[in-house]
């Protein structure tokens, strides 16, 4: 029997070829789209869970309250965590955390024989390399941080300075810290960090020398690190919770926030919050782009489905037959459902070769290093899913044809019913509401990209480049700018420290006093620390009063604020007010028109800017337009002077401004092509279903013709009930539309407005795009000889 229905199916394939590739092409493509977004999703889920201990380590996170608003961050006390290892019974180790790769910063190593090597450098407490698994292969994890200036290093690192990983140990080299420097000794050598981690770094310093480095961070007010706790199993977390609400007001009176722990492998996916309440994060595209999967497979499904039932007719006296010989209706839906498992497998295997080649293209939009190197696991839940979908696409179809009446069918007294019909326009009308759905979404996103890219930021960012305070320069800083701007094609250079525009993190401050402070004010001001000719080389407007300038000698002692800055101190004649921080008083000289420092995700915080060229980490340079390459070299030179041996690395702040949106930019990629992609699928089916309603009514379209109607006419006939229900479709996408994309827009503080027109664009290129797949063959059928058709019976 079993081979019975391969020759059936066989025979069907042979004698129904327009069907038959339209289905494969509909599935397989649905499949295959289905297989990429599983691939990056199933990466996705991966990231920080290769850790043995995943489900004991925790991460502290801060909340505070700020004008009315509740803040979540990452940031607490460098002795945090030791004093929670010691004072809590639920915490079994602990760990500060401090990373300057997440600052976008590299650190010089130079070795014995005097090269200079950049590397991402970390702090972390003794119990670091117990907690998470990053795998040593020499050293001991109960002695490596014994010396305080110990050091693990990973393996390419060694390469990198000692040749190989072997025989490192004992070994010493110098680090550059912004001009702090200290001599560090290998005790450990660990595997390089796996590509599913999201802290990236090439060694591992201890958190004392970090104290001696920057003896801010065992101060209690300080919130300059991450506190990483490993609990006993079964904790409880929300009692946990509980106790440790107001845990830092035991070392700190002044302590204006609490915190809470959340699980360390949710930060990458679950971190954003809104008004203290976890909001989504990368979770929001991996939830996004698995229901895209879905619908695009469903929508490959119910063309098969609508193709199946359609052309029943063509199968009714097979069943008849079928019956009439003794077969039983199970034994019918059987070899129904066997012959969709069957297409289903096929597209599969047609699916696989598509991603095969178009895994680089969406590894160069993703960002990712996926392969098709499936484990059995993965591999067997692939081919699960390929024979669900077999059993969804063929399920309506058998259960239809299954149930033909034997005789009514062999006197073909057979009709499709109203119920039948219904559900067929039903989910042509589904098909397109999830193909609108996916075009609304790309068109707003492409709007929302646009206005990030035209809207007025409040600063040029255009030919400014930015490197490294570093090495010699760090000491010599005048005397390095003088000779930047001895280069005529140089319009401004300057020193800033953290970032504008880019993914470098400022340093921030609630201690900020003025008078008519009430006790109940604590806004968090963002701060620069600048050069002189700063604010003149990024074009940042002065509202009031002006810049630094050396016209005015020292100006150390005072400070120039941003707008948000003035509104949120309340200060009406800001020029000449006198505020105080960190124990010292200042005088407001300038305020600037508020500009993004950041990524318009964000509203543009409170700022200050202080004259402190010595606490700068970047220094900026303004090149004339047209003359980027000739001065880069003269740059370059000049560094390589400065820094001997030291590698010239820098970037251009308007590059660091587009990586802010790469997450937006590769999802409105991405939405383009699945957008694209079923549309696609959906008119294949529309195509299939205009052939087969061609071929049904070619008697009724002969007569017609025979009568006097036009190939106008005739068309239009045949064209009008799948235009209807495209339009149907319209209707019910755009509501559905507006109120996800509505949502989405709210991740940014400055977005644009959804107008009526992008639904209205949306809906015509559909209407268009299905109007040419129902015409062609409408008007193939209304200019065929209608003789032909009149004589078949």
């Amino acid at each position: 029997m079993i081979k019975n229905y391969f020759k059936i199916a066989w025979r069907n394939v042979t004698k129904y070829k327009v069907t038959f590739a339209i289905n494969i092409v509909g599935l397989s493509t649905g499949l295959a789209c289905a297989m990429l977004i599983f691939l990056w999703v199933h990466d996705e889920w991966r990231i920080d869970k290769f850790h043995l201990r995943d489900k004991q380590l925790y991460q502290v996170m801060e909340v505070k309250t700020i004008n009315n608003e509740i803040n979540v961050y990452p940031n607490t006390q460098g002795l945090l965590a030791e004093s929670m290892a010691k004072d809590l019974p639920e915490v079994e180790k602990a760990s500060c955390f401090v990373s300057l790769v997440e600052k976008d910063f590299l650190v010089h190593l130079k070795t014995d024989d005097q090269r200079v090597v950049k590397a991402g450098a970390v702090w972390a407490d003794k119990d670091f390399f117990k907690m998470f698994s990053y795998h040593l292969i020499n050293g001991d994890a109960n002695q490596i941080f014994n010396n305080k200036n110990a050091v693990v290093i990973t393996k390419s690192l060694a390469k990198s300075l000692y040749g190989n990983e072997e025989g490192v140990i004992g070994k010493s080299f110098e680090c550059d810290f912004l001009g702090k420097k200290n001599i560090a000794q290998v005790t450990g050598v660990m595997d390089d960090i796996p590509e599913h981690s999201t802290h990236k770094f090439d060694f591992v310093m201890t958190k004392e020398s970090l104290f001696e480095l920057f003896p801010f961070n065992k101060e209690w007010y300080n919130e300059g690190t991450n506190t990483f706790l490993q609990l006993r199993p079964n904790t409880d977390i929300t009692a946990f919770n509980t106790k440790i609400k107001d845990y830092v007001n035991k070392y700190n009176k002044a302590n204006k926030f609490s915190i809470f722990v959340r699980p360390y492998s949710d930060a990458y996916l679950y971190g954003s919050y809104f008004n203290g309440v976890q909001s989504g994060g990368r979770i929001m595209y991996v939830r996004l782009f698995s229901i895209i999967a879905f619908f695009i497979i469903l929508i490959a499904c119910i063309n098969f489905m609508n193709l199946s039932t359609a052309k029943a007719t063509r199968r009714q006296k097979e069943v008849g037959i079928r019956k009439t010989m003794g077969s039983s209706r199970s034994a019918l839906i059987i070899q129904f459902l066997t012959e969709s498992i069957l297409m289903s497998l096929f597209s599969f295997v047609c699916a696989l070769g598509v991603v095969d080649m178009m895994l680089p293209i969406f590894n160069q939009i993703t960002g990712k290093h996926l392969g098709l190197h499936f484990d059995v696991g993965i591999a067997s839940l692939l081919v699960a899913a390929t024979i669900v979908t077999g059993l969804i696409s063929g399920s309506y179809p058998a259960l239809y044809l299954s149930g033909f009446n034997a005789i009514a069918t062999l006197k073909g007294k057979v009709k499709s019913t109203s119920g039948v019909l219904f559900a067929r326009q039903g989910l042509v009308v589904f098909q397109f509401v999830v193909s609108l759905l996916l075009i609304i979404a790309t068109v707003v996103i492409y709007q929302q990209m646009q206005m990030i890219q035209s809207m007025n930021l409040g600063y040029n960012k255009d030919n400014v480049v930015y490197f490294d305070n570093e090495g010699t320069i760090h000491d010599n800083t005048a005397s390095f700018l003088n000779k930047i701007k001895e280069i005529p094609s140089v319009i401004k250079a300057s020193l800033v420290n953290g970032g504008i525009a880019t993914n470098l993190n400022n340093a921030t401050t609630y201690d900020v006093q003025w008078q008519g402070k009430s006790k109940e004010e604590n806004p968090n001001f963002m701060i620069h620390n600048v050069d002189f000719d700063l604010i003149e080389a990024l074009d940042i407007q002065v509202k009031e009063g002006r810049s630094f300038s050396k016209t005015y000698g020292a100006e150390v002692n005072n400070m120039i604020f941003n707008e948000t800055g003035i509104k949120t101190m309340g200060i009406k004649n800001p020029i000449g007010s006198r505020i105080r921080m960190w124990g010292k008083d200042y005088t407001i000289i300038g305020v600037v028109k508020d500009f993004h420092a950041n990524s318009i995700h964000e509203v543009i915080p409170p700022m200050l800017f202080r004259y402190a060229p010595k606490e700068t980490s970047q220094v900026l340079v303004k090149i004339a337009a047209g003359k980027e390459k000739e001065t880069m070299s003269k740059l370059e030179s000049i560094y390589a002077e400065y820094n001997v041996g030291y590698p010239f690395n820098y970037k251009f702040l308007d590059d660091q401004y587009q990586l802010l949106y790469q997450t937006e930019k590769r999802v409105s990629i991405l939405s383009k092509y699945f957008a694209v992609l079923s549309i696609l699928i959906s008119c294949l089916g529309l195509f299939g279903l205009a052939t087969f309603n061609a071929e049904v009514r070619a008697k009724e379209i002969g007569i017609r013709k025979v009568l006097g109607a036009s190939v106008s006419n005739v068309a239009a006939l045949l064209s009008k009930d799948f235009l209807l229900l495209v339009m149907v479709a319209i209707v019910v996408a755009s509501p559905i539309a507006y109120y996800f994309m509505h949502r989405w827009l709210q991740n940014f503080a400055y977005h644009i407005t959804i107008s009526w027109w992008i639904f209205a664009l949306a809906g015509l290129i559909t209407l268009l795009i299905a109007f040419l797949t129902v015409s062609f063959q409408a008007i193939k059928a209304a200019v065929a000889n209608p003789v032909k058709s009149l004589r078949s019976e």
